[in-house]
């Protein structure tokens, strides 16, 4: 299955409640590459790659998060990189 690459900028209660670092944790378990930071406006911004059913997986568990909040995504497909990790920028 071919792998597919996603820029998501996330709105809600994403800061300050271990978004990134869960979706770190996830994003590895998942055999997914990319990268994840906050924003000064309160937003996360997180460039993803994967097979598309494993980056719903991480969706899913993003949104399973205790203290996580997601109010809305903004989501858009860009072109796949050449990488190894996902890391908390």
């Amino acid at each position: 299955m071919a792998e597919i690459r996603k820029r998501m900028v996330f709105h809600g209660r994403v800061q300050g409640v271990g978004f990134r670092y869960t979706a770190r944790h996830l994003a590895a378990s998942l055999g997914l590459t990319g990268w994840v930071r906050n924003e000064y406006d309160g937003t996360v911004h997180m460039e993803v790659q994967g097979r598309k059913a494993m980056i719903y997986k991480l969706m899913e568990g993003l949104n399973r998060g205790m203290y996580i909040s997601i109010d809305w995504i903004d989501e858009k497909d860009i072109p796949v990189i050449e990488e190894r990790s996902f890391v908390v920028r």
